[in-house]
């Protein structure tokens, strides 16, 4: 709960920080999709994953949301469904078929298509979330390991030309010790 409380103050902190407001262009709350079932072609979520989905619309309750953008499989669908339907938002479905950096352009590409000041959600995958933070502006930013789930970024981007901001957050239920001892 603790983490929960200290995303959403930093959510919302950033969301109406003054020097954000000069020339913020949209804010973009990176996650990857909550814990999957199985390792089949397209699995669901577990229960565990069902719980970091409610806790992920439970931390964006108080941030405004304007998209929500997935990938086509169940898992990054499932994980964004409660924000999204908290919010009457339909996800804008972007493949990730076509190769990481091709998605990660597109993902960027549907991001930039919404107004200055926006906040919109995008659900991904431990290997994609570090190339669409690069391709909207961000600092490089390494994978994420098979055990982290609980890692939020929040990308805050300028309309005038300055750097992009990243802030790491975490939410929901806390991922095991050493989640985030993978190879590289």
């Amino acid at each position: 709960m603790r983490a929960v409380v200290l995303a959403v103050a930093t959510l919302v902190g950033l969301s109406v920080h003054p020097a954000h407001l000069r020339a913020q262009g949209p804010t973009v709350i990176l996650v990857r999709h909550a814990e999957k079932s199985s390792s089949v072609e397209d699995p669901g979520l577990t229960s565990a994953g069902v719980a970091r989905a409610r806790a992920l619309a439970d931390v964006l309750q108080y941030f405004r949301l304007d998209g929500v953008i997935v990938t086509q499989y169940r898992r990054t669908q499932a994980t964004a469904a409660p924000a999204a339907a908290a919010r009457g938002l339909v996800p804008i479905v972007v493949p990730a078929d076509p190769g990481i950096v091709v998605h990660a352009d597109s993902v960027a590409a549907a991001v930039r298509r919404f107004p200055p000041r926006s906040a919109v959600l995008v659900v991904g995958h431990s290997n994609t979330l570090g190339p669409i933070i690069a391709a909207l502006g961000g600092p490089a930013t390494r994978g994420l390991c098979d055990a982290e789930y609980a890692t939020m970024f929040v990308l805050t981007m300028s309309e005038d030309g300055a750097p992009a901001q990243l802030l790491r957050a975490s939410f929901g239920a806390p991922d095991p010790p050493n989640a985030n001892a993978c190879p590289r």
